[in-house]
C-alpha cells in the first residue's frame, strides 16, 4: 500500500513538474533531449521534466532596437552624427518562430549592427543638406534592406525612424546663421511687399477722392449754370429794358449773403431803404389827416 502511494506522488510531481503555460504574447517551442520537438500551442502545455524536455518561449509582440548613435562621413566629407530605431517582431506561425531561434543567433544584436552598415551605405552617398531634407528617403531604404536580409529569420521589419542627423557643431552654426538669414530676407521682402501694396491702396483711395471731388466741382458748375440760365431766361422775360435794376438787385442779395449790418435810421422805412439799395423809388407816407375838431 505504501508502495502504491509513493508511485503515485512520483507521478504527480512529474506532472507538476512538466506544466508550462503559454501566454498569448509568446509562442513556444519543445525541444526532446536537444532537439526540435513540437510547437507549443497557447495555454496549458506539458512537457517530460527532469531535462529531457524543454520548452523554449519566443515573444511574437512588437519590439523596438536603438542602432545606437554612429559618426557616418557623408559624401560632402562632414561628420554626421546618425542615430535610429528599428521596430520589428517574430512573426507568429510555427515556421518563422523556428527561424528566430535555428536561423540566427540573437537577431536583436544582429538588426542593430544590419541598421548600422546599412545606414553608413545610404548616408555616405549623401550630401548632409540632402540627407537632413530626404529623411523619408533614407527610412525608406533602410527598412527595404533590413527586410531583404531578416527574410529569412522569420521575423518582420514593422519600420525604421531616423532620430537625429546632427552636424559638427560649426557645421550647425553657420546653417544656423544662413537659415536665419534666408528667414530674414523673406520677412523683408513681405514687408516691402505689404508696403507696396498699402502705398498701391492709398494711391488708388487718393484717386478716387479725386475724382469725386472733380465729380462734384462738374456737377456744382453745371448746377450754377443751369441757375444763371433760369436767372437770365426770367431776366429777359420780366426785367426786360430794366439790366441796371436787376444788377443791382445782385448786388444787394450778395451783400446780405454774409451777415452785412445796415444802418437803418430812425423814422425810416425798411422797405424804403432795401428799395434805394436797389435802385427803386421810396414809397410814399401816407399822410395822416387831422381828425375834425367836433
Amino acid at each position: 500500500m505504501s508502495l502504491t502511494w509513493l508511485i503515485v506522488i512520483i507521478v504527480l510531481v512529474l506532472f507538476f513538474m512538466g506544466i508550462r503555460i503559454v501566454r498569448p504574447t509568446h509562442r513556444g517551442l519543445v525541444e526532446r533531449l536537444g532537439k526540435y520537438n513540437r510547437f507549443a500551442k497557447l495555454g496549458f502545455n506539458w512537457i517530460i521534466p527532469l531535462g529531457i524536455e524543454n520548452l523554449y518561449q519566443i515573444n511574437i509582440t512588437e519590439q523596438m532596437v536603438d542602432a545606437e548613435p554612429q559618426e557616418i562621413i557623408t559624401n560632402d566629407n562632414l561628420n554626421a552624427r546618425v542615430d535610429a530605431q528599428v521596430y520589428f517582431k517574430v512573426k507568429s506561425d510555427e515556421a518563422s518562430v523556428k527561424s528566430s531561434q535555428y536561423n540566427v543567433n540573437n537577431y536583436q544584436w544582429q538588426i542593430v549592427n544590419l541598421a548600422r552598415t546599412t545606414l553608413r551605405n545610404i548616408i555616405g552617398t549623401l550630401t548632409l543638406k540632402s540627407a537632413n531634407s530626404e529623411r523619408g528617403k533614407i527610412n525608406s531604404e533602410l527598412h527595404k534592406t533590413l527586410m531583404e536580409e531578416t527574410g529569412s529569420w522569420g521575423i518582420e521589419i514593422v519600420r525604421t525612424e531616423l532620430k537625429e542627423i546632427d552636424p559638427p557643431k560649426d557645421v550647425q552654426e553657420t546653417m544656423n546663421k544662413v537659415v536665419k538669414a534666408e528667414n530674414e530676407k523673406i520677412a523683408a521682402i513681405d514687408f516691402a511687399t505689404a508696403t507696396e501694396t498699402a502705398a498701391d491702396g492709398q494711391k488708388r483711395a487718393e484717386i478716387k477722392k479725386a475724382e469725386g471731388i472733380k465729380q462734384a466741382r462738374i456737377l456744382e458748375a453745371e448746377g450754377e449754370a443751369a441757375a444763371i440760365k433760369l436767372v437770365n431766361e426770367a431776366a429777359e422775360h420780366y426785367f426786360v429794358g430794366n439790366a441796371q435794376v436787376l444788377r443791382k438787385l445782385e448786388a444787394v442779395e450778395k451783400s446780405l449773403q454774409n451777415n452785412a449790418k445796415i444802418v437803418v435810421p430812425a423814422n425810416t422805412e425798411l422797405v424804403n431803404v432795401i428799395g434805394e439799395m436797389a435802385g427803386f423809388l421810396p414809397l410814399k407816407e401816407k399822410e395822416v389827416k387831422p381828425e375834425p375838431k367836433k
